[in-house]
């Protein structure tokens, strides 16, 4: 599973950063979603697939792998 991120599209929700906190960073500045990893460990798949749906800005793309991210 690979993880990436669109700043352009983010709202600064902090809901990525909630979710997720050892996968997504808010910008200190501009308070945008930055990657802190983009490949990411099986145990946090479905927390990253949460934060995908979860995030009102559509900023967040979950790309499965071939075997469904494993």
């Amino acid at each position: 599973m690979q993880v990436s991120v669109d700043p352009s599209r983010c709202c600064s929700s902090g809901q990525c950063v909630l979710t997720v906190p050892e996968v997504f960073e808010q910008g200190d500045h501009d308070g945008l979603v930055r990657l802190r990893l983009a490949v990411l460990p099986p145990a946090q798949y479905a927390e990253a697939r949460l934060a995908s749906a979860l995030y009102p800005g559509g900023a967040i793309t979950v790309t499965e792998d071939d075997d469904g991210g494993a």
